[in-house]
């Protein structure tokens, strides 16, 4: 089995060459840039499995990396790296397209653990029990063995995080979830991201997405006092 490849945007070689340590120590394969332009090459020519993302870089900032990743369709995990403990930047950089947050200074072996999880969660997750289902609800169709979804027959481009939410709520039309318990299914560990508001932000890019007015949502509906349910 080939070792996943981590891609290490940090421009403090003594912080970057901690991280390089440890994940090559787990067995990764890592490549270590210190600008964002050159992130963006390493995106467009090793293609990643998973990116860890200062966003205090020398030329484009780390949410302009995001953006742009997003933007040209990478759907790669991105964990965001700061040091600074502001939820103004967590949400920003959830808005842009972020997966998760890891605030300075850190535990490497916390580090560790939550790539694991999002290697896990978007790689993983879906390898194993035979050929998986379509849900097709009208004009949306979620294929679960692909890990895409299409409306009206185009297709829409979700992070994993996002995929793995709509994976969920859609799975189980009708449940309604409190955050707590999106949580608990899309990250399985407490940290920065049980700042519960983040699942706020995911659910209204889903909105952006999926919905024909997001201000009055068709699938995604917000259950008042728990949280949110899919409506097939």
């Amino acid at each position: 089995m080939t070792a996943e490849r981590i891609l290490v945007v940090e421009d403090e070689a003594a912080v970057a060459r901690g991280l390089i340590y440890a994940l090559e120590s787990e067995g990764f394969q890592t490549q270590w840039v210190t600008r964002g332009q050159d992130a963006l090459q390493a995106v467009r020519s090793e293609h990643p499995q998973l990116i860890l993302l200062d966003i205090r870089l020398p030329d484009l900032s780390g949410f302009d990396v995001c953006k742009q990743l997003r933007s040209s369709g990478e759907k790669m995990p991105i964990l965001m790296l700061t040091a600074r403990d502001e939820e103004v930047d967590r949400i920003l950089g959830l808005e842009l397209g972020a997966d998760d947050y890891i605030l300075k200074p850190y535990s490497l072996r916390e580090v560790i653990s939550r790539i694991r999880a999002h290697l896990r969660r978007a790689y993983g997750e879906f390898a194993t029990g035979g050929p998986a289902p379509q849900l097709v609800f009208d004009e949306l169709e979620l294929d679960l063995e692909r890990l895409t979804v299409q409306k009206n027959g185009e297709k829409v481009l979700l992070t994993p995080t996002e995929f793995r939410l709509l994976r969920l709520l859609a799975t189980n039309p009708g449940h309604p979830f409190s955050r707590g318990e999106i949580i608990d299914h899309l990250w399985g560990y407490a940290g920065e991201i049980e700042n519960q508001r983040t699942i706020d932000v995911h659910v209204r890019h889903l909105r952006q997405k999926l919905e024909l007015d997001p201000a009055h949502p068709r699938w995604i509906q917000t259950v008042r006092g728990v949280g949110y349910s899919f409506s097939p």
